[in-house]
């Protein structure tokens, strides 16, 4: 059995009023983008990937990683899912963690308790006592994907609660979506 962790960061950040878009704001020093994809590198999966699309971020990534684009960005983050989901097939993987490249504080630790979690099909984080990602997919549950829109496994796991198991993790999951949710992580 192999995992993947996967980061979505192909969006437009459409909400983000900032001089540059939101994945390549400056957050200590660094690129927002480049919290979240450390922190799946450093979960020590099988394998990294981080789906791109709206914004090209490769200069702004380590190696180690593949790097995947999705064309189809702009029809939201079920494309992007589905780019994903589709390599991992490809790859042979049994499952993918998925998180997003915005939420620069979730930690490697809430990473591997997700891809490690000995529960069901699907796996998330909770913060607080709220769901929020990364999120173990299991490959009996990719063909039930959205394949439109821009919800991706949000959509599944409110469908088929039943195939949904939590884990509890420490960190801070804000997304940053605007210029006021980047100074709240600056702060943290």
């Amino acid at each position: 059995m192999t995992v993947a962790a996967v980061v979505l960061a192909a969006g437009e950040g459409s909400r983000f009023a900032g001089p540059s878009h939101k994945l390549l704001a400056n957050l200590r020093g660094r690129p927002v983008v480049t919290w979240s994809v450390q922190a799946a590198l450093e979960a020590a999966l099988d394998e990294t990937l981080v789906v791109i699309g709206a914004v090209d971020l490769a200069d702004h990534l380590p190696g180690g990683l593949t790097v995947l684009h999705n064309e189809s960005w702009a029809s939201g983050q079920a494309s992007s899912l589905r780019v994903a989901m589709d390599w991992c097939a490809r790859q042979g993987h049994s499952a993918a963690v998925v998180g997003l490249g915005d939420q620069p504080l979730v930690p490697a630790a809430a990473w591997r308790a997700v891809a490690t979690a000995a529960t069901g099909p699907i796996v998330t984080a909770t913060f607080g006592g709220k769901r929020r990602p990364p999120v173990r997919l299991d490959d009996s549950v990719w063909p039930l994907l959205p394949v439109t829109g821009d919800e991706g496994a949000r959509a599944l796991m409110a469908g088929r609660p039943e195939l949904v198991f939590e884990v509890a993790c420490d960190g801070d999951p804000v997304d940053i979506d605007t210029v006021e949710d980047l100074g709240h992580a600056a702060d943290q």
